[in-house]
């Protein structure tokens, strides 16, 4: 299984480092929330916590609570069910036909994670600009991230291995021709300090929402939806809250290094794109050295183009910027360093705090010296 995840981390990156050449068709230029990728985002979650609530009805009634049959199968941390929720137990005390609700249980999942995780995505890509939104290619990222989870499937093996592969098989198939038909929008890309921080803020708020979609429904632990409420509510407010004060930013002019912050996490979410599952899971399963090997690559090639597109028409020396550059990345990943061991929990979460308290620590320390080298 290693020698082929790792297979699918340096292909996936290959592809994502060299296939932006060729950005995808847009069916149609005309924004709508229609064509709005968190529109379909919020569709998706609506549709995963229906199923979870379904799949809770289906243990209870034909397995009498007991989900030991299938969590054998599984890693720990699986099926904590609400089943002492007043609501769901009359549900599934007055659900006719229980037994029909089985396909709940792995299957429907096996067709709603690629959409959501590639919503996910999207939305942030969105956020930032529409050129960068351009630039991802959905298929190739389609078809890596179904590889991996195929893979994952198989060696999770269990009764229904067979039938969840084949569904991620038509889910990797019919999304990316769906998303084709999504608009990047108008949005000129993220440019001024203040508009790098709001996305910042809601990429981490965005993230905090589906790392915990991921715990209470994904991983059928709808029984720990009450206690994340409150965290859940917290992020959604952060996130409203920031986009509505990234839409009303003014334009204004940012400083070069600030500029070149820019253009790099652009690159960077471009890049990270195809092989974001491959790397997630090489940590995982057997492959993290080469999985930290290739997301330094794609961080390298990411600021190498974004230095580069910033640098057309400055009169900045390069030397400066990369000295301004380095700095701000140093203590970017000081502050990185903390986040991660400051957070608990899943590896995912930790990473969204390293990245985020990353991003917020370089911007501060390239804006800082943005105004350093403008007062010499």
């Amino acid at each position: 299984m290693a020698v082929v995840l790792g297979a699918l981390i340096v292909l996936s990156a290959v592809v994502a480092l060299v296939g932006w050449r060729w950005p995808r068709r847009q069916r149609g230029s005309r924004p709508t929330p229609l064509r709005h990728p968190g529109f379909w985002l919020l569709v998706v979650s609506g549709a995963i916590y229906l199923n979870q609530v379904l799949c809770t009805i289906y243990l209870m009634r034909v397995w009498h609570g007991d989900p030991s049959f299938i969590a054998r199968y599984l890693p720990t941390g699986w099926f904590a069910l609400a089943d002492d929720n007043p609501l769901i137990s009359w549900l599934a005390e007055v659900w006719p036909r229980p037994e029909l609700l089985s396909w709940s249980l792995l299957r429907v999942p096996a067709l709603l994670e690629l959409p959501f995780v590639l919503l996910a995505y999207l939305t942030l890509c969105r956020w930032f600009g529409a050129e960068v939104f351009r630039r991802v290619l959905v298929w190739p990222v389609a078809v890596s991230y179904t590889a991996t989870f195929c893979l994952i499937e198989w060696s999770l093996a269990n009764p229904y291995t067979a039938e969840d592969i084949a569904l991620r098989v038509v889910s990797g198939l019919v999304t990316p021709w769906l998303l084709a038909r999504l608009t990047a929008g108008r949005r000129e890309r993220v440019g001024s300090v203040a508009e790098l921080v709001a996305f910042v803020v809601s990429a981490a708020a965005l993230g905090v929402l589906v790392l915990t979609v991921y715990d209470t429904a994904l991983l059928y632990n709808l029984g720990h939806l009450a206690a994340a409420a409150p965290v859940m509510a917290a992020a959604a407010v952060v996130l409203v809250v920031a986009r509505l004060v990234a839409r009303r930013l003014p334009t204004s002019q940012a400083g070069p290094g600030i500029t070149a912050v820019s253009a790099s996490l652009g690159w960077f979410l471009v890049f990270f794109f195809a092989p974001a599952l491959p790397i997630r899971y090489g940590i995982s399963f057997g492959t993290p050295m080469l999985s930290a090997t290739v997301g330094l690559i794609i961080i390298a090639a990411a600021v190498v183009c974004g230095v580069h597109e910033a640098a057309r028409g400055s009169a900045m020396s390069w030397r400066v910027r990369a000295v301004e550059l380095v700095v701000a990345a140093a203590v970017g990943a000081a502050a990185a360093g903390a986040g991660f061991l400051a957070t608990g929990g899943y590896p995912e979460a930790r990473l969204l705090a390293a990245a985020s308290a990353f991003f917020v620590v370089a911007i501060a320390v390239c804006a800082a010296l943005d105004r350093v080298v403008a007062a010499r």
